[in-house]
């Protein structure tokens, strides 16, 4: 068994310039835990898999293609491969998300 301390994990270096720790990469898959201060948000991207994101803490903006929404606590959005999609936090609180990219990219994720 693994067990991972979210906090204990460095957060890497990204082009969002955010808080944003990999928790788990496999051959198959890949776990990431960004975290948005307030005023915070991910620069709008295409990931070239599907991606699922679970809302941890807080409240965010989340949009994806033309649809955009206000999500919470124990959310999960889904966003499929290769539609532009980027995370905003507008409270004045943290926000957290679990982002799960399934299967592992092969390809670097575009800014746009």
């Amino acid at each position: 068994m693994k067990v991972t301390a979210v906090s204990s994990v460095v957060s890497g270096p990204n082009p969002h310039h955010v808080d944003a720790r990999k928790i788990y990469d496999s051959p198959h898959a890949m776990a990431v835990v960004i975290t948005l201060r307030p005023g915070e948000a991910l620069k709008k991207h295409i990931t070239p898999v599907d991606v699922f994101f679970y809302v941890l803490e807080g409240t965010g903006v989340c949009e994806i293609g033309d649809e955009k929404q206000t999500v919470g606590k124990d959310m999960l959005v889904e966003s499929p491969a290769r539609i532009p999609h980027r995370w905003s936090n507008v409270s004045d609180a943290v926000f957290r998300v679990l982002v799960v990219k399934v299967p592992k990219p092969t390809e670097e994720t575009k800014l746009l």
